[in-house]
């Protein structure tokens, strides 16, 4: 096995300079999701996501972004879990992409709030059906005794709900609501680009950052 310390990679597919960046960093995370989907990144839409708990100790998991306009970004999740238990308290987070095939790496701060009952109904009813079952037979975060609980909490919902179960009252959205964007392109000798855009008096301030 290679030792960790000695693993290098140099980042010389692109270069992000202010001249060729939008003014508005949703204009530019649009034109680099678009990218990503033209070059067939794995999961562009995947998403680390960060929050803190009542300790004060943050903690991060992968989601899903399932929408993005001029409020913000979407994902959908349990209420109850983990990360819907610490927003409920702390109502900020973090979202990290990184779209390693490019290089590149966007970074979002901000107020997180949940998103309408009416779009969480409407995404409810767009998911497949064993994913809309999935999330009356997850009780997400919680200790389980075996997938066993799983499959039947499953076979539970089938059986109550049929072809057509509703959304469950804890399973809905979040939105994050952008503060603070960075933009970061991998360059040669670690001398990589970075693009901040923070909101400031209802204005989007760009800077670029030392890496």
């Amino acid at each position: 096995m290679s030792k960790l310390s000695d693993l290098r990679k140099s980042y010389e597919r692109d270069e992000l300079d202010e001249d060729q960046a939008s003014a508005q960093p949703l204009q530019q995370f649009q034109l680099w999701m678009e990218q990503a989907l033209a070059a067939g990144v794995p999961e562009p839409n995947a998403m680390t996501l960060a929050t803190v708990g009542a300790d004060g100790r943050p903690s991060t998991r992968i989601v899903l972004i399932k929408g993005i306009d001029a409020r913000g970004l979407v994902w959908y999740t349990n209420y109850d879990s983990r990360k819907g238990r610490e927003l409920a308290l702390h109502p900020f987070a973090a979202l990290q992409f990184h779209w390693v095939e490019m290089e590149r790496v966007v970074r979002v701060e901000g107020r997180v709030e949940k998103v309408s009952d009416a779009e969480s109904d409407a995404y409810y009813q767009s998911r497949p059906l064993d994913s809309r079952l999935g999330a009356w037979a997850s009780p997400q975060s919680q200790v389980i005794a075996s997938r066993a609980v799983l499959v039947a909490n499953a076979a539970k919902a089938a059986a109550q709900h049929g072809l057509n179960p509703p959304r469950p009252p804890h399973w809905g959205g979040f939105r994050l609501l952008p503060e603070r964007w960075e933009f970061w392109q991998g360059r040669k000798s670690r001398l990589h680009d970075r693009l901040c855009y923070r909101l400031e008096e209802g204005r989007w301030v760009r800077e670029r950052l030392a890496p």
